[in-house]
């Protein structure tokens, strides 16, 4: 990153962490004005799995869908005092499921199908997935952006990891990289798309800092930078 990047990201990272030091004690549903805007651009946040789908678990037992969708409603509180439309493929736990998905299969496929359908109706959406990474070996750490198969989503996805790793741990040495074809999401989303895999629930260390408040705030805080200067730049 060169250095005029860097102070552009630093301010824009400092504007945000002001706001929610000034807003810090409002409940951040509170802030929440949901918005189907069909016109320009759209942020589509993704709170990997929910439902019936718990995703992967830290040792002590809490569930990826859980801390996933926290982050989630953080960066749509954030965005929204930003003025910028989103659309949340998923607001809480409860997924509705239809009585012939009655396996946890058919509820995962309903599931994906129903997503890709709200967020192909956003030909100008960018899609953030939020997720967490998961280790059988407790060692490896850091959060990795993971883009979508349009040129488009590999500018996105590759701004989006280089702020990522400088803000949270410049130590880390992963890189963006395309995501595998078979993850029905990202292969079906026809709009800028990129997963974030925000961090190891495998790693005690890193669980710890995922599960807190704090940590996840400042996660918002990036990704909606990030969007921010993504479409700043003008490559969305």
């Amino acid at each position: 990153m060169d250095m005029l990047r860097k102070k552009r990201v630093i301010i824009v990272l400092a504007v945000v962490l002001l706001i929610v030091v000034l807003l810090w004690k409002q409940p951040w549903e509170q802030k929440k004005v949901p918005t189907m805007a069909q016109n320009g651009p759209v942020l589509i946040i993704d709170a990997g799995h929910g439902g019936a789908d718990g995703g992967a678990s830290t040792a002590g037992g809490v569930l990826e869908a859980d801390l996933n969708l926290s982050i989630s409603l953080k960066l749509d509180a954030l965005a929204h005092l930003y003025g910028r439309d989103t659309v949340l493929t998923r607001e809480t736990q409860e997924i509705n499921y239809p009585s012939e998905a009655n396996t946890i299969a058919k509820q995962k496929v309903y599931d994906q199908k129903t997503r890709v359908g709200l967020i192909n109706q956003y030909p100008n959406g960018v899609l953030v997935s939020v997720h967490q990474n998961y280790y059988p070996d407790s060692r490896p750490s850091g959060a990795q952006v993971l883009y979508g198969h349009t040129p488009e989503s590999e500018v996105f996805g590759k701004l989006l990891h280089v702020n990522l790793v400088a803000a949270l741990d410049p130590s880390n040495r992963r890189v963006a990289a395309p995501i595998d074809d078979n993850i029905y999401l990202m292969r079906n989303a026809q709009c800028t798309a990129v997963l974030v895999e925000c961090g190891f629930l495998s790693n005690p260390g890193e669980a710890k800092l995922l599960c807190d408040d704090n940590y996840q705030n400042q996660i918002s805080v990036i990704l909606l930078a990030s969007y921010l200067e993504y479409l700043n730049s003008g490559a969305a």
